[in-house]
């Protein structure tokens, strides 16, 4: 079934992840770069400045790990999904259009913290319209071809900022190129989207009443209660926590960890443009393998190497050790989130999609809130963010001794 051809709507909601993904490029790569050029400028010190962009990272998901779960249930109302994904489109968008004015590091990690909660919102609503999409059983190759495409498309308005930035033409300076690397990525963002806003409908969705918001913080309520009766998917989501945790940090704090250990900017980049290319091959490959083998043991596998890939990160000190390193994240990234999301799918109730997802992204978020603290905290006390690096290891051990659980608690309801 899976290899039949994708629908318009399947193919207009992977594309958006192709849109997006050029925004998480930033993240990774040249927002930090910035940032850290403007804070050094200004007189902060590198360790000073890695626990500055930790800190506002973490202010950015904690904020929408509180905020989501309610967005989603309202979101599951005839119509209110798309609308609400809008919303925070255009917020994101505003905010990517601020970061290509700006220069000082102070409004720079403002803009951030908001062009950061617009992008956490949207994908929320994304995640969720799976369900409206496709079926179960395709869950697994659609989801993971949307990171995949993700990967391989974000390189395309990344490869032209870099060319901008390399070259500086019009008479631009290296910081002017670089923010209009941010607007054309912005722009790249809006005309992608466009097809997911034309194409894609809400499928599944509860009717719209009066009190809608005292419902849906009512409907959350009942839901937390099912969760925690639900031995398999409460495990699942405590062990998503954990290692979804390692994956976040790991790509946010990836330039800023390597530039605080003195490694060259311009050899980060293109170090973790590879990552893309290489998630490409291997987010596809996930999502046939997980038909295979199973969701959870591919997840499993990926845990294993990310502990791996974390023992090896505590002694970095080389560029080409960061190069290997931005191969075994290519070979993981894509996959891990893919499966974890279609994983998770498959068990919601299809009518409650929007919110049952947002209490998925309450998890991620303040996943994503705990490990670039636990970096911060470590460059701050330690004056290193390396020692930060061994604790993501053990939250990785933690996440796979727990979705093990969930697999035994899975197997014993067949």
């Amino acid at each position: 079934m899976s290899k039949s051809p994708m629908t318009r709507a399947e193919k207009s909601w992977v594309l958006y992840d192709v849109a997006c993904s050029a925004f998480t490029m930033l993240i990774s790569t040249t927002i930090p770069i910035l940032f850290r050029s403007y804070a050094e400028a200004d007189g902060v010190s590198p360790e000073y400045a890695s626990a500055l962009w930790g800190w506002a990272t973490s202010a950015a998901v904690l904020v929408m790990g509180l905020f989501s779960c309610i967005l989603g249930a309202l979101a599951d109302y005839r119509g209110m999904k798309k609308r609400l994904f809008g919303l925070f489109l255009l917020l994101s968008l505003g905010g990517v259009a601020v970061l290509s004015t700006v220069s000082g590091w102070q409004a720079f990690l403002v803009a951030f913290v908001v062009v950061r909660i617009g992008y956490s919102a949207c994908n929320v609503f994304y995640d969720s319209m799976l369900v409206d999409v496709t079926t179960d059983q395709r869950m697994d190759m659609l989801s993971s071809q949307g990171y995949a495409w993700g990967y391989l498309g974000s390189c395309i308005p990344f490869v032209a900022g870099l060319a901008l930035i390399f070259t500086t033409p019009f008479g631009l300076n290296t910081q002017q190129a670089t923010q209009l690397s941010f607007l054309l990525t912005g722009v790249w963002w809006l005309a992608l989207t466009i097809p997911l806003l034309r194409n894609v409908r809400q499928i599944h969705y509860l009717e719209n009443r009066q009190g809608k918001l005292n419902h849906a913080f009512r409907r959350l309520a009942q839901t937390f209660r099912k969760v925690r009766q639900d031995k398999k998917m409460l495990l699942f989501i405590l062990g998503y926590f954990c290692y979804i945790d390692g994956v976040y940090t790991i790509i946010s704090m990836a330039t800023v960890y390597g530039g605080e250990l003195g490694l060259s900017s311009s050899s980060m980049v293109l170090a973790l443009l590879l990552t893309q290319l290489v998630a490409f091959p291997f987010a596809i490959l996930s999502g046939k393998l997980s038909q295979k083998i199973g969701d959870l043991p591919m997840i499993k596998s990926f845990i294993l190497i990310y502990i791996g890939i974390c023992l090896f990160g505590f002694q970095l000190d080389q560029e080409w050790e960061f190069w290997t390193l931005a191969v075994a994240v290519g070979m993981c990234q894509g996959g891990i989130q893919a499966i974890s999301r279609s994983h998770f799918g498959k068990m919601v109730p299809k009518e409650q999609s929007n919110e049952y997802f947002g209490l998925f992204d309450i998890f991620g978020k303040f996943a994503d809130f705990f490990g670039p603290m636990i970096m911060s905290a470590s460059a701050v006390l330690l004056g290193s963010s390396t020692y930060g690096i061994l604790a993501l290891a053990a939250l990785f051990v933690l996440g796979y001794l727990l979705v093990t659980f969930s697999q035994r608690a899975e197997a014993g309801e067949r």
